[in-house]
């Protein structure tokens, strides 16, 4: 009997060869960042970054201080690779609820509910949802944006009709998962309301692109040239606009 405990016993004891791996911390810059070292047969230091966050593979024999003087060293890399993973593996899928904060233009507004007949409004940087039992507070959170979309959406077509002198396109919602915006040869542009997420030098930019299809139909050096007469730093805003695509939030 006693042969037998033993036996089971050794079913939960540690490889010692392969000892599980604990959090250590080392300070790159003003942040102190947690990693996990594993020794074993690596010929070389390396450094991965996954959901478990910095993991460093040792060959057995190295020093702490030398791990560590290793991770400083490559410690811009492993900053901006948390970063990236950090933002890419974002959650982004928003349960509505009573005060939850969504981010809207250059600020956050708040959920609020309160018992009603389904409908929404506005007081402020508050979004009221009143709602009936058992109904879905994403559609009323949804109907509600989409409605201060395009008040936004259509006081920045107006202003950038004016300085192209001509009629504000009519205007309308989409909701694509890979198109912020289109333009018909028939001259109506359709925006996409998740654009209400971002700040509004964003919108700006997107609008700007859109009217400039008004006169290029197509994505030419001169059809830039238009979108530059409208909005000059039309580059920057690009490149931040794909950077934030991955962190809206999905409601």
């Amino acid at each position: 009997m006693k042969e037998q405990m033993n036996e089971q016993l050794n079913l939960f004891r540690l490889d010692p060869e392969t000892p599980s791996p604990r959090e250590r911390h080392v300070q790159l810059g003003m942040r102190i960042v947690g990693y996990t070292l594993r020794h074993g047969r690596n010929k070389r230091l390396t450094l991965s970054i996954d959901e478990r966050g910095l993991r460093v593979g040792a060959p057995r024999q190295t020093r702490l201080m030398d791990v560590e003087d290793f991770i400083r060293s490559h410690g811009d890399w492993v900053l901006e690779k948390l970063e990236e993973y950090a933002v890419a593996h974002a959650p982004r899928q928003l349960a509505i609820r009573a005060g939850v904060k969504i981010p809207m233009l250059d600020r956050e507004i708040t959920i609020d509910v309160i018992p009603g007949g389904n409908r929404v409004r506005w007081f402020g940087d508050t979004l009221i949802l009143e709602a009936r039992p058992h109904t879905a507070l994403d559609v009323l959170a949804r109907r509600g944006l989409q409605r201060r979309a395009l008040d936004v959406f259509g006081d920045r077509l107006a202003h950038y009709s004016e300085m192209m002198g001509c009629a504000v396109p009519m205007l309308g919602l989409s909701s694509a998962r890979t198109r912020w915006g289109s333009c018909t040869h028939a001259g109506d542009i359709r925006l996409n309301w998740r654009l209400i997420h971002l700040p509004l030098y964003l919108v700006d930019y997107v609008v700007a692109h859109e009217m400039a299809h008004l006169i290029e139909m197509n994505h030419s050096p001169a059809f830039w040239s238009e979108v530059e007469k409208l909005y000059p730093d039309w580059q920057t805003a690009r490149d931040e606009l794909k950077q934030r695509a991955a962190s809206i939030p999905i409601i």
